[in-house]
């Protein structure tokens, strides 16, 4: 056994860790702990989960390097002294939403599209800053600092932080990388440079302390480790993958839809975010807030587990006869309708049923799904085949229903900590150096799913949908 390292995925749920061996990638110990639910968290959570999950993987005594990848957007704002100035706003709390919308109508979509790569939701930074200046303008002062939850723990393991001893890193130690700053919605990761005009749109000043960004192999001094520049949890779901130029659709808290490119999009409708990815590429992706929980909701409603409601959805015949589910059960990013809810359409005497309603909630959730996979093929990503990947992807039904969703085969992965092992990949790219990350094994042999095309589902879910659309005026 050679050196190793440590990656770690602090996500919205749980912190997962993850100890390979650096040279062959080889599994040699794992940690997690979970997080509060909420929208709005208090980091210091974040910071006992890590301790608890790298307690749990045997600690760090013997790692060489560390890299941490987590959720994107959450905004963490910091005093003067490296005081939280307020609980973390997640990149899933919507109360920014009014934010976002005047933020794009005082710049308009298409110059924002140009900055950033990215159209301003409720989910990215900016408009949280926004939020926070305009309701709580004392915390908005007394911030000093802001950063995204990845960037914060990496601080903390570097011995940053109000509670470290005397002489510990001060805010200026902050460090963060191009995928997860490229969700700010304040950098432009084509120059690699932060956009302080348009910080200070959001927080209505520009003096605040960024988090330097670190290329894909930079690292800074830990505690008897290296620490790596860390990543969005996209980005590093991308790298654990070794996903390459292939689609992914990762079927988590929210569902994502990403494929690697060579330059930053510039997308003024905001359906493609064009973020940057964790190798020096960029990493246009496409968001859902409802993914996976649009499963648990079935499951409650008909009172089944997961399995149950895999075993009711494949008994249904495809199509689900008619039964439409609209899955926008939290509001929704894409479309950009943060104060939406869910809906049933076409229903009749006939089609109630609860197998239709199963495979219902399953063809609504992957077919939200496949508006990003067609705005992706939109400006020119090659669709031939799709990696599905996360908790969702774990369903026998999501598995078989989704090639005949998307139209095209769905390569699913032995399921895995995949953000956490991208996270290690990183940090054994630290150590290594070169132009290429190392080319671990990704694992056993993926299966393969094939199947024909619904006719008719994607005209129904798109009309289903376009019923929440603003109607034009007059």
């Amino acid at each position: 056994m050679g050196e190793l390292v440590a990656g770690v995925d602090s996500s919205t749920q749980s912190c997962k860790v993850v100890v390979r061996d650096a040279e062959s990638g080889e599994l040699v110990r794992s940690g997690r702990a979970v997080h509060p639910d909420g929208t709005e968290i208090d980091p210091k959570h974040w910071w006992a989960a890590l301790q608890q999950a790298l307690d749990e993987a045997g600690g760090l005594a013997d790692v060489a390097a560390v890299s941490v990848a987590g959720q994107q957007h959450g905004m963490v704002c910091l005093d003067e002294t490296g005081e939280v100035v307020r609980p973390a706003l997640l990149w899933n709390d919507t109360r920014s939403a009014p934010a976002a919308a005047a933020l794009v109508e005082e710049l308009g979509a298409q110059a924002w599209a140009d900055a950033t790569g990215t159209v301003p939701v409720a989910s990215i930074t900016v408009t949280k800053l926004r939020w926070l200046a305009e309701n709580e303008p004392a915390n908005a002062a007394r911030t000093a600092a802001v950063c995204l939850p990845h960037d914060w723990l990496t601080w903390q393991l570097a011995g940053g932080g109000a509670d470290h001893r005397q002489g510990a890193p001060g805010l200026d130690a902050l460090v963060t990388d191009r995928s997860d700053a490229s969700g700010t919605g304040y950098f432009d990761a084509s120059s690699g440079e932060y956009r302080r005009d348009l910080l200070r749109r959001g927080l209505g000043r520009d003096d605040v302390v960024l988090p330097r960004v670190l290329g894909p192999t930079e690292s800074i001094e830990g505690p008897g480790f290296r620490l790596g520049p860390g990543a969005g949890d996209n980005a590093g779901a991308a790298l654990g993958l070794g996903a390459g130029d292939d689609v992914v659709v990762s079927l988590g808290t929210s569902g994502v839809v990403s494929a690697r490119g060579e330059r930053q999009g510039s997308d003024p409708t905001g359906t493609i975010a064009g973020f940057a990815d964790a190798t020096g590429a960029f990493l246009p992706l496409v968001v859902t807030l409802n993914a996976a929980r649009v499963l648990d909701a079935a499951a409650r409603m008909l009172g089944v587990d997961h399995t149950g409601l895999s075993r009711l959805a494949l008994s249904a015949p495809p199509g689900a006869e008619g039964l439409t589910l609209v899955p926008y059960l939290e509001g929704e990013r894409t479309p950009n309708l943060p104060h939406s809810t869910g809906a049933i359409h076409g229903m009749t005497l006939a089609n109630a049923t609860p197998a239709n309603l199963a495979r219902a909630a399953i063809e609504g959730m992957l077919s939200g799904q496949k508006a990003g996979v067609d705005a992706l093929a939109a400006v020119g990503v090659h669709v031939h085949e799709i990696m599905l990947i996360g908790g969702a992807a774990r369903s026998e039904a999501v598995r078989r229903i989704a090639p005949t969703v998307f139209g095209v085969p769905v390569v699913v992965p032995e399921p895995g900590e995949y953000v956490a092992d991208g996270a290690a990949r990183q940090a054994a790219w630290v150590l290594a150096g070169g132009s290429e990350p190392p080319a671990w094994a990704t694992g056993g042999t993926p299966e393969r799913h094939e199947g024909e095309l619904t006719a008719g589902l994607e005209d129904r879910y798109r009309e289903a949908a376009e019923k929440y659309l603003p109607r034009p005026e007059g």
